[in-house]
């Protein structure tokens, strides 16, 4: 049956909900994008008339295409030129979704987002309904399939991943995250070491996600000393590094997924986004993400929102 200009109309209130939850399920806005038309071509064939609750089909099609791409991804990733990271969202972004509380905060962060790959595909649903969402668990057995207890088993034991995951929850004021991300900075490009390592936890780790096209370490730094001779190596000024990014990158201090992040650009091209994860004593994680594939939306979010003075005119 054709779709009216109303059921056009319905599918296109409940994109931006969908998107979000596809975008925290998957960690990739191409791979959510496509889920979500995915779903518009079953709306489209589908006998509207007859759906009785409309955003409940829509989010029941949604997951289960969510659902068969993680267990594709699994084996996908196993191939995947060294780390694999998710793609950030800049501030700004209507694919963040809700943020409101601790909850949503967290589900949204790239620490979680990250953790959340460690779970199971239905564990990861389960996950994300309920704490970002807010959905019941009646609701979301109904989604799943399952018994109402199943799906309350399937959140704890998910609850229980991440958490041991996370093994810092303190939060701390945006201002004073900001702060610390501009030390890191100057720091940073310093030249030395022992600037970086006090501000690092002793733990710390360094991420980078190239996906094979941008060198990236295969291989996390760990450690608060071998995280700051990285980051001091980084941003060290070369010229090799300008010829292959194709120039000298503005370094920006914003945040992306809710965090800290520092955007570097070239000509309004974003070239990488360095997402912190920073806790009460120190920063303890950096996530490089430099896949120039998942950083394609971050570029067009980037050109169509305003932003202020680069915190670097030159990083390296």
């Amino acid at each position: 049956m054709a779709l009216t200009l109303n059921d056009v109309d319905r599918f296109e209130a409940a994109r931006p909900r969908l998107e979000a939850i596809a975008y925290r399920l998957l960690g990739s806005s191409s791979d959510a994008e496509d889920a979500v038309q995915d779903t518009f071509l079953r709306w489209q064939a589908a006998d509207v008339e007859r759906i009785e609750v409309p955003e409940a089909w829509l989010t029941k099609v949604l997951t289960n295409l969510c659902l068969n791409q993680l267990t594709s991804a699994r084996a996908r990733r196993e191939t995947y030129v060294g780390e694999w990271l998710p793609e950030p969202l800049l501030a700004g972004d209507p694919m963040l979704g809700p943020a409101d509380t601790a909850e949503q905060r967290e589900s949204l962060s790239y620490a979680v987002l990250r953790l959340m790959e460690r779970l199971s595909p239905d564990e990861r649903v389960v996950y994300v309904l309920r704490e970002a969402f807010g959905y019941r668990h009646r609701e979301i057995a109904e989604i799943l399939d399952i018994t109402e207890s199943a799906g309350q088993q399937l959140f704890h034991r998910a609850k229980k991943h991440v958490a041991e995951g996370r093994t810092r929850t303190t939060e701390i004021d945006e201002a004073a995250a900001m702060r610390i991300v501009e030390e890191f900075l100057a720091a940073a490009t310093s030249g030395r070491t022992e600037p970086l390592v006090r501000l690092l936890t002793a733990d710390a780790v360094a991420i980078g996600d190239g996906g094979g096209k941008v060198p990236a370490r295969a291989k996390a730094f760990e450690g608060a000393v071998a995280v700051a001779k990285f980051m001091r190596g980084l941003f060290k000024p070369s010229q090799a590094k300008r010829a292959y990014v194709g120039g000298s990158p503005e370094a920006y201090v914003t945040t992306a997924n809710g965090a800290p992040a520092i955007v570097a650009v070239i000509d309004g091209r974003v070239v990488g986004i360095m997402c912190l994860e920073i806790t009460a004593d120190g920063i303890a994680a950096f996530h490089n993400q430099v896949n120039p594939d998942k950083l394609e939306r971050a570029t067009r979010q980037w050109a169509a929102t305003e932003h202020g003075e680069p915190a670097l005119r030159e990083a390296f």
